[in-house]
């Protein structure tokens, strides 16, 4: 059956802008991301050179999925177009529950998708807050909507700024995955107030060095006293593969979101700290990735 739309073509814009002349199917490129940043807990977070792609077409025979449907719901009440059928497919290099933002390449895929099928009435900081409510906190979706080094606050509102390309981050992604669900579960309702204060106090740094591109500031800023001691119990090894890596010359190093990625960046020889934090982590199944950060975001185009 050919397709309800049967126009052509969609002019890649800056950070996840476009120009319309009608589609009937839409691919959305979507970054990984990196949130949390150590102590930046739901308000850091970097687009990464990793990138699923969502393909979203108009259909008469959609098929069930609950985040789908809610990204759908929820795009469709926000920018008051007639609800349609579609399908959609993912396939990339974003991992499922490792933390790295795999559920954000898909909300924000569909979400830009659909828009896309609708004739864009909403511009892309709409489809961000929409994802970020969708997601819950917005760490991970402002980086993957806009790319680079973001801090976004809990109203959506967010600055962001352009990572050197001389940043590598070397992510070791173990062969298990945690849930979010799970890694917030274990998280105390109160911590200490000098935990408190000393992980603002981090997480102010970080965001300083990375407005102002002077990573030399950066070591000791990623400690952590308000998730990550809980978190480890879930991602086991996590000390001593981000110690590997400094002592191989990194930075310094985070647990990737909830996990169960364990992150460290270097200016230096990516690969020793990367052999280093495999070393350390010695379990079976795992890999290391090198990757650059993203500063571009969220790309879409269609046919």
């Amino acid at each position: 059956m050919p397709p309800i739309l049967t126009k052509s073509h969609v002019e890649k814009l800056p950070r996840g802008g476009y120009n319309i002349r009608m589609i009937s199917t839409a691919r959305v490129q979507v970054p990984a991301t990196s949130a949390n940043l150590g102590p930046g807990f739901d308000a850091l977070g970097v687009a990464l050179c990793l990138s699923n792609t969502v393909t979203v077409m108009r259909t008469e025979s959609p098929s069930p999925d609950a985040m789908a449907d809610e990204a759908a719901a929820t795009f469709f009440s926000a920018s008051g177009v007639e609800p349609f059928a579609f399908s959609w497919e993912i396939q990339g290099d974003v991992p499922r529950s490792r933390g790295l933002g795999s559920s954000v390449t898909v909300r924000l895929g569909l979400l830009h998708g659909l828009n896309l099928l609708a004739d864009a009435p909403l511009n892309s900081q709409a489809l961000y807050r929409l994802c970020a409510k969708l997601e819950g906190h917005p760490d991970n979706a402002a980086p993957a909507a806009f790319g680079g080094f973001t801090v976004a606050r809990p109203d959506g509102s967010y600055q962001r700024f352009d990572v050197d390309e001389s940043l590598k981050f070397v992510l070791l992604i173990p062969d298990y995955e945690v849930r979010t669900a799970d890694a917030r579960r274990v998280l105390p309702k109160e911590i200490p107030f000098a935990d408190a204060v000393r992980s603002a106090a981090n997480a102010a740094a970080i965001a300083a060095a990375f407005a102002a591109r002077q990573y030399e500031s950066l070591p000791g800023c990623f400690d952590d006293y308000l998730h990550q001691p809980y978190r480890a119990t879930l991602v086991p090894g996590l000390d001593a593969v981000l110690a590997a890596g400094v002592k191989a010359g990194a930075i310094g190093g985070w647990l990737s979101g909830s996990g169960s990625t364990m992150a460290c960046i270097t200016q230096g020889d990516a690969d020793v700290v990367a052999a280093a934090m495999l070393a350390a982590h010695a379990q079976p199944g795992a890999k290391v990735v090198t990757t650059v950060a993203n500063n571009c975001g969220v790309t879409a185009a269609g046919e």
